[in-house]
């Protein structure tokens, strides 16, 4: 399994909105300045954001985006799952089929277990979690 750069840098931005939160709404080209992406890339990102109702988009001279709840409120797996799809290892609707196949009930289990494990692991940690591993490296002054 591997996480798309969308999803890697869907985490990046919320952490950045997160941290530069000061209650308007951040213009988006400040965002691209901080994560050294490009504003046409940067919308692709924040489409699935804003439909997922994770983003509060405003628009006009002041406008841009911030987070439409308290970072506490974000799982990084359902940030993931936004921007990933499933977090499956394999399509277990697939595996399922494939049932009357000899290797069926060796490996159901297993693909169960290391799929519950992924979930699990990336469902608990809040996206206030990250914003305060970043402050810890490198203090309250964030930039990336």
């Amino acid at each position: 399994m591997t996480i798309s750069t969308k999803g890697r840098y869907a985490l990046r931005v919320m952490v950045d909105l997160a941290t530069n939160d000061n209650g308007l709404a951040i213009p988006l080209h400040e965002v691209a300045r901080r994560q050294n992406l490009s504003i046409k890339y940067l919308e692709q990102i924040m489409t699935p954001l804003n439909r997922a109702g994770y983003l509060i988009s405003t628009r006009g001279a002041s406008g841009g985006y911030r987070l439409a709840r308290p970072a506490a409120d974000y799982k990084v797996g359902d940030i993931l799952r936004t921007m990933e799809g499933s977090l499956d290892p394999v399509d277990m609707k697939e595996l399922v089929a494939g049932r009357d196949a000899p290797y069926y009930y060796a490996t159901l289990d297993f693909w169960r277990g290391f799929s519950k494990v992924v979930n699990e692991y990336v469902d608990r940690f809040s996206l206030e979690d990250l914003v305060n591993a970043q402050k810890n490296l490198i203090g309250n002054d964030y930039s990336i």
